[in-house]
């Protein structure tokens, strides 16, 4: 079976936890966020995942580094849409805890990975 490059990427493989976590977090949300937060969150979250595998399958760095923005981007909806979770109770202090550290590493990835592209692009 072929196995796509971008699944051997850290920074893919810790998104792609990201998102999981998020939709085993927002399981326990109220049934009336469902069309709310809980549809934010998982959109985020996925579309960091999302745009990752697209802007690696694109075939240009410019237009990766384009992808890995919006990528970036969704992580600060993350960060956004979670102090709003917390803030209304969904997310106990735990659970928070476990959510923003593996964001954070997520952006942090993100950003050094966009770094790396733009080295590469303009040595």
């Amino acid at each position: 079976m072929y196995e796509a490059g971008y699944n051997k990427l850290i920074v893919f493989q810790k998104s792609k936890e990201l998102a999981l976590l998020i939709y085993n977090l927002t399981k326990e949300f109220p049934k009336e966020e469902i069309y709310g937060i809980v549809s934010q969150m998982r959109r985020a979250a996925t579309s960091i995942v999302a745009n990752i595998v697209e802007g690696y399958v694109k075939g240009s760095t410019k237009e990766y580094i384009r992808f890995l923005d919006i990528a970036i981007g969704s992580t600060a909806e993350l960060d956004a849409f979670g102090q709003i979770a917390k803030e209304l109770d969904y997310l106990n202090e735990r659970n928070y805890k476990r959510f923003e550290d593996l964001r954070v590493e997520v952006a942090k990835l993100l950003f050094a990975y966009r770094k790396s592209l733009r080295i590469k692009l303009n040595p």
